[in-house]
Formats: C-alpha cells, structure tokens, sequence
C-alpha cells in the first residue's frame, strides 16, 4: 500500500509517501523557524498563512522524489489534530480535496499516535507490543503504554507546561535565540550541568511539572539584577537542561519497570535533544531495558509517521468523509 501522508499541526509544512507502513519513499518538510524566530516563538496566523503557500508544492514534491503520481496513491493520511486549529485545518482541506478529486480513501491521524509510529521508519527492527513511550514535544509530555498502534493508556503526563515549552520560555529568558530546545542543546554542550541546582518537581509521581522550574530561572535572574555574561550561560543551560532530563528518563524508566515492559520508545521532537538522548542510553543499559528513538528527522513534526498510522488504519477498514474536523486535544480519533 502507497500511503500519502500530510501534516500541518503547528508550523512545518510536511508531505511523504510510505510504502506498506515501513518504507519511506520522500518525506518533504517545509520549516517556518525563520518566519517565527523574531517572535520568540510560532504566531498561530502567521503559521497557517504559510501553510497556505506551501502546501500544494510540498506534497508536488513529495510524489516527485517518491517517483510517483496521484493515480498510484491508495490511501491519504492528515493530521487532524491535536494541534494549531488554523493549521490544521490547512492539511485537512489539502487532503479532503486530494481525496474528493481523485476518489482516494481519506482517513484523519492523532498526531501523537503518529510521533509514536514514527519508530517503524527506522532501519532498526521494530519494537514489539506492549511498549512504554514518552511522548515528548513542544506542546506535550505524556507517558503512554501502547498496546497496538492505536490503543494508548496514560501512565504520565504534564499537569502545566511540556517540556519543549519549558526549552523555548527558558531560551526567551535567557535571550539565546529560537529555537529555544536547539540553542540550549547547543550552548549546554560547554557547560557544567551541576553548575545550578535546578529543581526537579513531583518525584513520587509519573506525572510532570515544568512550571517551578522556569519560575525558578525567572527568579535567579531577578535575583542577579543583570542577565547572565556569556562564560554564565554555558552552565545555565546545562544544568537547566539536565534538569528537565533528568524527570523525563527517570519517570519514563520508572514507568516501564511499574508495567513490566522492557522496551521503552522516545520520541517527539524534543528526543532530537543531544543529553536527552545520551542519558537515556546509559539509563537504559543500566536497567536492561531495549530502547528505541527515531532519528532526530523524524523525532520532529513529518508527515511519514502520519502516513504510518493511516497505512494501519486504512488496513483496518477505517475510512473518514469529507466531514472530517480538526481536533485540538487527546484522546485520539480512533
């Protein structure tokens, strides 16, 4: 099965076309970080005017690096949501009309479900069900066992804000540029990551918090009177960092010894995250636990992993009309 996928949940412009749920034939991405960067983060207008410009090259593109044309396509998979409602409803109205004019089987895709599949993209054997996986974004932090590709029960989960929130808000701060995640990453890579002793909230639970960690940052900048010098920053950061990281593996890691599972998946875009990964490598090892995480490519917003779950869903029997509706919250359609 030749699957067209399309995703447009915040602000990347995406289409790829996949090949029976595991090969992925063109995964064309259009970024609109340097449209947003001036902000300090996505403006939602602005997000779904550049949908609008881009979308009928990006999916052009998409059949054209997979060598294929619209009349060899079985199925169209969109997000449909959680995400931008302006920007969703830009993929959606792509799709429907894909789906209207070439009488193509159109099915809507959780967006989140779609981060998850993501991991059947990869060179590396699949894992098995049931599997722990962290979900780990700008706009999400959840905890889920996943026993097939769309039943997912909710072990964790943010009661504020996501960790990726927490990156950019931090980066605003400390005024090192967008994309926040990204230029922490970068700036901790020099920095002493016991520097500060940045708090790690709700230990006892699976469930996260980030707020007091960014009041706690706020604070030490009131507190110093004056923003850090650039021999500062480096430890900031990592010792911010290190803090966010150290609650996503230690609950993640937790979670799956309270499930009795041995495979743990991470992904989302904040799993491109360098210390992220590094530290659940050693954790994982340290515990015996198989871990999986997709390339940072496709930790990131792709229109292949959308593809992935619609591929399963069209399988089923599963087919959506031209009333389908974006959605802005979990749980998922399906």
């Amino acid at each position: 099965m030749l699957v067209l996928g399309i995703e447009s949940s915040c602000d990347e412009t995406a289409a790829a076309v996949v090949r029976n749920g595991r090969e992925l034939l063109s995964n064309v991405i259009a970024s609109q970080v340097g449209v947003h960067a001036r902000y300090g983060g996505v403006v939602p207008e602005i997000a779904s005017r550049k949908h609008i410009e881009a979308i009928a090259p990006v999916i052009t593109q998409a059949l054209m690096e997979a060598s294929l044309t619209l009349d060899q396509i079985d199925g169209v998979a969109v997000t449909r949501g959680p995400g931008l409602i302006g920007s969703l409803l830009v993929g959606l109205s792509a799709a429907k009309a894909l789906s209207y004019v070439r009488r193509l089987p159109l099915v809507g895709v959780n967006h989140l479900e779609g981060h998850v599949a993501a991991i059947f993209l990869t060179d590396c054997s699949p894992p098995a069900f049931p599997f722990v996986a962290l979900v780990v974004s700008g706009g999400h932090t959840t905890i889920y066992l996943v026993e097939n590709y769309h039943r997912f029960t909710v072990l964790g989960q943010t009661r504020d804000d996501a960790a990726g929130e927490a990156f950019d808000k931090a980066a605003k701060l400390l005024e090192i540029g967008y994309p926040g995640g990204v230029m922490i990453d970068r700036l901790s890579q020099q920095g002493d990551r016991t520097a500060y002793p940045f708090p790690r909230a709700m230990r006892d639970s699976l469930d996260f918090s980030f707020s007091g960690l960014k009041t706690s940052l706020l604070m030490s900048l009131r507190k110093k009177g004056a923003p850090f010098s650039p021999t500062e920053l480096p430890d900031v950061a990592a010792s911010y960092q290190e803090a966010i990281v150290d609650v996503l593996v230690d609950k993640t890691i937790r979670a799956a010894a309270d499930q009795s599972v041995s495979r743990v998946v991470v992904c989302g875009g904040v799993a491109a995250n360098t210390r992220l990964r590094e530290h659940f490598r050693d954790e994982a090892a340290r515990f015996d636990i198989e871990l999986f995480v997709p390339p940072p490519l496709l930790c990131t917003d792709n229109a292949g992993m959308i593809a992935v779950v619609g591929e399963h869903l069209l399988n089923e029997g599963y087919r959506d009309g031209l009333e389908l509706n974006a959605v802005s919250r979990w749980p998922p359609s399906r």
